[in-house]
C-alpha cells in the first residue's frame, strides 16, 4: 500500500522525507518521490525501485532553512511502476501526493482534457493537481481552490498538495485513507501512519473522515462540511512495531480489515458501468485460444479452483487447474491453443515459476496473475494483471487471495466479453456484483465480536470438515487451510456431496463442521448434506443469510443476490474464526511455525 510523509518546518526537509518513507516499507513499494519547496523553488526527484535509488538521485541535494515538503512511496495500481507514474505529480506549479482510489478520475480526466491540460500519467492521482490549478487560475486563492477541488473527488483518498502560489503552506485532505498529522513545536508533520514521525514528534491528532485544511506559519487550520473546527492532540506512541500494526493485534488481522479496500483498488480503472477493460491485455491477446490451464501452489491455488467454474461458465471456455508441484513431474500434454494462467502472490514461488518455463518451451502463450510487478514469474510471462493487494505480512494469506479471486472474475468476464460468449444482461448482473463486493468485505464490529465470542467452542475436538458446493468447495478448501495454518489444527474442505462417501464415518460431536450455506447457489442440496452430518451428531457451525435450526451456531451473511458476494463475505467470516481459534491457543498468528511467506524452494 502507498505512503505518505509531509513535513513543514526548519529542519533538513530531505533527510526527514527519505526517513519516513524508509519507515513505511513494510507497506510495500515500486517507486518512491519526494518534491520540496524552499523560499519559493519547487524542487522534486523521483526513482523507481528502492529507496536507496531515491538517495543517489538525492545525495548533491540539502534543504536547510523553513521550507515545505511531501513524500511518498507508491505500489502501482493504475499505471505501471515507471518514474511518470510515481508520485509527487506535477502540474504547472504545484505538485500533490497521494493514497487511495479517485473513482471519477476518468470523468475528471476528460473534462480536464477538454480545458487542454497534457496528463503525463496513467494514475488518478494526476487530476487533482491539474483540478487544483484549474481552479486556482481562476479564483488566485489557492486554499479556496484546494476546497473546491476536493470537493469535486469521489471515493478514497488521502493527499498533501504544495504550491508555488503558496509556498510557505501545505494543504491536506482526508476521506476514507488513513493520514495524520503530528506535532513538535512549530513543527508540522504528516504521515499515512505513526511509524515515520516516531521520534520526531511527540503529539499527533488522526484526521476523520472529510476533514481537509491547511497548515501555515506553523500552525494547523482544520475544517469539514460545518466549517473550520478545533482539535484534540494526543500523545504519540514510541512502539514503531505496534505503529505498522495501526492498532490491529496482528497483521493478519489488518490485512483481513484492509480487504474492502484493496478490492476496490483492484477494481478501479477494470470494471465500468458496462463493460470490463483491461489494458494489460493486447485486443489480440485470446485469438486462437480454445482452452485455459491455470497452474498455481497453496492460497492461490484455491483461487485457481474457483476460477474454473468461473471461466466454463461465463467465457465458455474449458479450464483445468493444475497443482504446480505435481504438473512439473506429470508429463503435461500441452497444445499451443491453451493459454496458461499462473497465479502467485509473490511472484517467486519456485514451482510456479517452473512450471511456466515448461509451458512457454511448449509454445503456449502465458498470463500471470501477481502481487509484485517486475517478479520472476510476472517477467517470464506474456502478459501480467496484478492484483493491488499491496504488501501482505501475515504468512497466512488473506488480501492476495481475495484480489487474485477478483481479478480472476473480471478475467473470465473480460474474455467472455471479447468472445461475445457472455450476454449483456449477465455482463451488467456481473458488474453490479463486483461493484458492490468491497461492501461484503467489511468486518462489522458485532461480526468480529460473535466470532471472537464462539471461537471457544472450537479449540478441540478431533478435526474440523469445511464443506461447500460449487465455487463454495475452493472457499471450503481455502477456510481449512488457513485454520491449519494458524491455528495447528486439523481441519479438511471437503466437496459437500461427497460427505456420504466415506468421510461422514468420522462424525460425532466432537467433529466440527463449518459448513458453507449460499442461498444463492445449491442451498436445498447443502442443506441436505449438512443435515446427514447433524443426525451424526457432528457439531455444525453454519454461514448463511437463511437461519438453520440444526445448526449448533449460527453464522448470519447478508448478501443473499449474487453467489459471488455470498463468497466474498463467507470468506472473511472463516478468516476471521481461523484468526480468533489461533489467538484462543496462544499461537504466533503471523508467523506459524514452520512457514514462510514465499515458498521460494522446491
Amino acid at each position: 500500500m502507498c505512503g505518505i510523509v509531509g513535513y513543514i518546518g526548519p529542519k533538513e526537509k530531505k533527510e526527514i522525507l527519505l526517513d519516513g518513507l524508509q519507515e513505511l516499507e513494510y507497506r510495500g513499494y515500486d517507486s518512491a518521490g519526494i518534491a520540496v519547496i524552499e523560499g519559493e523553488k519547487l524542487n522534486s526527484f523521483k526513482a523507481i525501485g528502492k529507496l536507496e535509488n531515491l538517495r543517489e538521485k538525492t545525495k548533491e541535494y540539502s534543504s536547510e532553512g523553513f521550507g515545505i515538503s511531501i513524500g511518498h512511496t507508491r505500489w502501482a495500481t493504475h499505471g505501471k511502476p515507471t518514474e511518470l507514474n510515481a508520485h509527487p505529480h506535477l502540474g504547472a506549479y504545484s505538485y500533490v501526493v497521494h493514497n487511495g482510489i479517485i473513482e471519477n478520475y476518468q470523468e475528471l480526466k476528460e473534462e480536464l482534457q477538454k480545458e487542454g491540460v497534457h496528463f503525463l500519467s496513467q494514475t488518478d492521482t494526476e487530476t487533482i493537481v491539474h483540478l487544483f490549478e484549474i481552479y486556482n487560475n481562476k479564483m488566485n486563492d489557492p486554499f479556496a481552490a484546494f476546497e473546491k477541488t476536493i470537493g469535486r473527488l469521489e471515493g478514497a483518498y488521502a493527499t498533501l498538495l504544495i504550491t508555488e502560489a503558496a509556498p510557505d503552506t501545505i494543504f491536506f485532505a482526508k476521506n476514507g485513507s488513513p493520514m495524520l498529522i503530528g506535532f513538535d513545536g512549530a513543527e508540522v508533520y504528516f504521515a499515512s501512519s505513526d511509524t515515520p514521525i516516531i521520534g520526531k514528534a511527540n503529539e499527533v491528532y488522526y484526521l476523520e473522515d472529510g476533514e481537509y485544511g491547511y497548515v501555515k506559519e506553523g500552525e494547523v487550520h482544520l475544517f469539514n462540511a460545518e466549517g473550520e473546527k478545533t482539535f484534540t492532540k494526543q500523545p504519540l506512541t514510541a512502539d514503531k512495531l505496534s505503529a505498522q500494526k495501526d492498532g490491529y493485534r496482528f497483521f493478519m488481522e489488518k490485512e483481513i480489515y484492509e480487504q474492502s479496500t484493496v478490492m476496490s483498488e483492484t477494481i478501479m480503472g477494470r470494471v465500468l458501468a458496462d463493460k470490463i477493460i483491461l489494458d494489460e491485455l493486447d485486443d489480440d491477446f485470446f485469438e486462437g485460444i480454445n482452452a485455459i490451464k491455470i497452474c498455481a501452489c497453496g492460497t492461490s491455488y484455491h483461487s485457481a479452483l474457483t476460477a474454473a467454474y468461473l471461466f466454463e461458465r461465463i467465457s465458455k471456455i474449458r479450464c483445468d487447474v493444475e497443482i504446480a508441484s505435481e504438473f512439473r513431474y506429470k508429463e503435461p500434454l500441452l497444445s499451443e491453443d491453451t493459454l496458461f494462467i499462473t497465479i502467485s502472490q509473490s511472484g517467486e514461488t519456485a514451482d510456479t515459476l517452473e512450471a511456466l518455463k515448461m509451458a512457454k518451451r511448449a509454445g503456449l502463450k502465458s498470463l500471470s496473475i501477481c502481487n509484485v510487478d517486475n517478479s520472476s514469474i510476472v517477467r517470464e510471462s506474456n502478459a501480467a494483471i496484478l492484483t493491488r493487494a499491496g504488501i501482505e505480512k501475515g504468512v497466512a494469506s488473506t488480501k492476495a487471495f481475495a484480489t487474485q479471486t477478483m481479478v480472476l472474475w473480471i478475467l473470465a468476464l473480460y474474455m467472455g466479453q471479447e468472445k461475445q460468449t457472455v450476454s449483456p444482461d449477465v455482463l451488467a448482473k456481473e458488474i453490479d456484483a463486483i461493484l458492490h463486493t468491497p461492501k461484503a468485505l467489511v468486518v462489522t464490529d458485532r461480526l468480529h465480536a460473535k466470532l471472537t465470542r464462539l471461537s471457544k467452542r472450537y479449540l478441540h475436538g478431533h478435526g474440523f470438515f469445511f464443506i461447500g458446493r460449487d465455487i463454495f468447495f475452493p472457499l471450503a478448501l481455502e477456510g481449512a487451510l488457513k485454520l491449519k495454518e494458524i491455528s495447528y489444527l486439523h481441519a479438511e474442505g471437503y466437496p459437500a456431496g461427497e460427505m456420504k462417501h466415506g468421510p461422514i464415518a468420522l462424525a460425532d460431536s466432537d467433529l466440527f463442521t463449518i459448513a458453507l450455506m449460499p442461498k444463492t447457489m445449491h442451498y436445498d442440496k447443502i442443506k441436505s448434506n449438512v443435515e446427514e452430518l447433524s443426525a451424526r451428531d457432528a457439531t455444525i457451525c453454519a454461514i448463511s443469510p437463511e437461519s438453520f435450526e440444526l445448526a449448533d451456531d449460527f453464522i448470519q451473511t447478508r448478501y443473499d443476490t449474487h453467489p459471488m458476494l455470498e463468497f466474498f463475505e463467507m470468506m472473511v467470516v472463516t478468516q476471521l474464526l481461523a484468526l480468533e481459534i489461533s489467538v484462543r491457543l496462544g499461537n504466533d498468528v503471523d508467523m506459524p511455525r514452520n512457514l514462510a511467506k514465499s515458498v521460494t524452494v522446491e
